[in-house]
């Protein structure tokens, strides 16, 4: 820039701040008190101006932002810890808003736009919504640390629980569970006893604790060490059958929900061997 403009600059800035920035001789330019006074906080609003530009550049490219997670209960002992943590990894600026909802409500949080991103229990059979599978898991008995069949020197089976005492899943709130059980327990020919009715996985073990009855749970609730609890896997069960998907809206435009599925979620669903290292079977 060349001088006159500089000048002209200079003078308009003064005149809209009613006070003098500098001192002008034919031999020096110096600020005066009032220049002096202004100086830090003009070169601060360059560096604000500056940051703010850079900050709107990097929310179109999904760098930073926020995405409305949903999940259910059961999924917080295994997927949103490896979530978050990867999530910390690769996009530090990314916040993540959670809210724990059973999978029909989630559903419609993502039909309604309360919610961008959901884990859910499926099938996701929704007009506009798309899903792909996050993780594939066991179900494994959880059974007071007294019961008989704790130290059976065998595998359990399903034929095992037959006539048993069994903390079942709600039909309502938890439907995907206990639909998945009463298909189990049909094929096997075994007819447990059902005593409570539940929704949450961590409730079930404060049942199994008190030696209420036997639940069968998601793999992954071993990681929360029940004192009191023994858990057994059980053979002649499909592998893997308990299912847990990602699901999200086919119109989103949410660029950090974007970074959040390219960068973050695998691509390929996780077992529960790829979340914790060990379970006590």
């Amino acid at each position: 820039m060349t001088q006159p403009p500089l000048s002209r600059q200079i003078q308009q800035l003064e005149s809209e701040l009613g006070v003098q920035l500098i001192d002008r001789t034919t031999r020096s330019v110096t600020l005066t008190p009032a220049g002096v006074a202004f100086l830090p906080d003009a070169r601060r609003i360059l560096q604000l101006a500056e940051g703010a530009a850079m900050t709107v550049r990097r929310v179109p490219a999904g760098d930073l932002g926020t995405v409305v997670v949903g999940f259910t209960a059961a999924s917080a002992h295994a997927v949103l810890p490896r979530l978050l943590e990867r999530a910390r990894d690769e996009l530090p600026d990314v916040k993540l808003e959670l809210r724990e909802m059973v999978s029909a409500v989630q559903l419609e949080g993502l039909v309604t736009g309360e919610i961008d991103l959901g884990m859910v229990r499926p099938p996701v059979k929704r007009p506009g919504i798309v899903s792909r599978p996050l993780l594939h898991e066991q179900l494994v008995a959880a059974l007071p640390g007294d019961h008989p069949l704790a130290n059976l020197p065998r595998q359990l089976t399903l034929n095992d629980l037959d006539g048993q005492d069994v903390i079942m899943y709600s039909p309502v709130q938890a439907r995907y569970f206990n639909d998945l059980l009463i298909s189990a327990f049909t094929i096997a020919g075994a007819t447990p006893r059902y005593v409570q009715y539940v929704t949450q996985v961590h409730t079930m073990l404060v049942l199994v604790r008190s030696g209420i009855g036997i639940a069968l749970v998601p793999a992954s609730a071993a990681t929360l060490h029940p004192e009191g609890v023994v858990f057994r896997s059980i053979g002649a069960f499909r592998e893997r059958p308990v299912e847990l998907d990602a699901a999200w809206r086919s119109d989103s435009t949410n660029p950090a929900l974007l970074r959040l599925l390219r960068d973050v979620l695998p691509q390929r669903e996780w077992t529960t061997d790829d979340l914790v290292d060990e379970f006590a079977l």
